[in-house]
C-alpha cells in the first residue's frame, strides 16, 4: 500500500512541476518571442488530468500517460535543437515527463492489481 501512495504523490508532484515548469520557461525564463510567446498554451492540456490525478482516478492515470509522451517528444526535440537555457529548460521538461509516465503507469497497474485482488 505504501508503493502506490508514493507513486501517487509522484504523479502529482511531477505533473505540478512540470506545469510550473512550462509556463515559466514560455512566459519569461526563455520565450521564443521577447515578453512571452503563444506557446504558453501548450500548458492547458496538462490541467484536464489535473483533478483526475489529485483524485487518484485510475481511467485519468491511464490515459494522461499517452498525453505526456507529446511533451517528452517536445522536450527530446526541442533539448536537441535549441541552445542555452532553453535546452537545459527541454531537459527539464523531458525528466519530468519520464518520472510523471512512469509514476502513473505503475499506479495505474498497482491500483488494478489491488482492485483485481479485492473482488
Amino acid at each position: 500500500m505504501k508503493r502506490i501512495v508514493i507513486l501517487h504523490y509522484t504523479s502529482i508532484a511531477s505533473l505540478i512541476a512540470l506545469i510550473f515548469l512550462l509556463v515559466a520557461w514560455e512566459g519569461w525564463l526563455a520565450p521564443l518571442k521577447p515578453g512571452g510567446s503563444m506557446l504558453i498554451l501548450k500548458v492547458l492540456p496538462l490541467l484536464f488530468p489535473l483533478f483526475g490525478i489529485l483524485r487518484g482516478k485510475r481511467y485519468t492515470y491511464q490515459w494522461a500517460s499517452m498525453l505526456i509522451l507529446l511533451y517528452f517528444t517536445e522536450g527530446v526535440v526541442r533539448a536537441w535543437s535549441d541552445h542555452g537555457l532553453s535546452a537545459w529548460l527541454a531537459g527539464g521538461e523531458t525528466m519530468l515527463s519520464i518520472v510523471f509516465f512512469l509514476s502513473t503507469i505503475y499506479y495505474a497497474r498497482d491500483l488494478g492489481r489491488l482492485a483485481h485482488r479485492n473482488l
